[in-house]
């Protein structure tokens, strides 16, 4: 079968709002980067990041101590043991990775139910999990904050539920480049995960560019991964 990669007359009228809800996002994102009105979404972006961080540690044999989420936007996981450059990337990598979960899962109304339930289900593990008060309460306020969007969507016409799991999809695919240039390009911090990975793997190129450019390669691919699930689905 010859594959038709023109876009022209492949996106139906969903596929054209799904399209430019990502965009309106992403501009909503970028505009208000710096304030305090995205500062809920970028502290359960943080939250994933930290998460992620867990996860690599768990799968490659290591323990979580603890993982806590701060006022200012940062935040830090325990661990011990486990494989350590695997772990410092997977927070940057979980971003990207988790991105693309939830905005995939925002195209439809079933996976949308699956993504919220399983993040519910995260954050209620993390209550258990987490060595700071800020961080519970910000695990409680997003359970009932989703549950009440839940709710409204299924008692409503309006599906306003897809449109959250896609603004935090869109903001985990935008943390991963943005944070990167916000702690090592404009502002040297070092001791975020890119600092310590460049400190115990140096490569002739330094850890700031190195992570930049593939973390820019996840969210250019994030993007292209969608456009192509949505063309080859009008198409057939």
């Amino acid at each position: 079968m010859a594959v038709n990669w023109e876009l022209q007359g492949c996106c139906d009228h969903d596929q054209r709002i799904f399209i430019a809800a990502v965009g309106v996002s992403t501009v909503v994102i970028l505009l208000l980067w710096r304030t305090f009105l995205l500062t809920p979404f970028k502290l359960i972006t943080v939250f994933l990041h930290e998460t992620s961080h867990a996860l690599a540690c768990k799968l490659t044999c290591g323990d979580v101590e603890g993982m806590q989420v701060h006022a200012n936007e940062g935040g830090v996981t325990q661990t011990r043991g486990g494989i350590y450059w695997i772990i410092l990337p997977a927070g940057y990598l979980g971003s990207s990775f988790w991105g693309m979960v939830f905005i995939l899962a925002s195209t439809n109304l079933l996976t949308t139910r699956i993504a919220a339930g399983c993040f519910i289900l995260a954050l209620v593990v993390v209550l258990f999990v987490a060595k700071n008060w800020f961080l519970r309460w910000l695990c409680i306020g997003f359970i009932v904050f989703i549950a009440v969007v839940w709710v409204i969507q299924e008692f409503t016409t309006f599906h306003i539920l897809k449109y959250v799991i896609l603004f935090i999809g869109v903001m985990n695919s935008l943390f991963s480049v943005y944070d990167i240039y916000d702690d090592l390009i404009s502002r040297r911090v070092h001791s975020s995960d890119a600092e310590k990975f460049a400190e115990i793997c140096p490569c002739p190129c330094n850890g700031a560019s190195s992570h930049l450019s593939f973390s820019a390669l996840r969210y250019i691919l994030d993007w292209l991964y969608c456009l192509e699930i949505y063309r080859f689905s009008a198409c057939t």
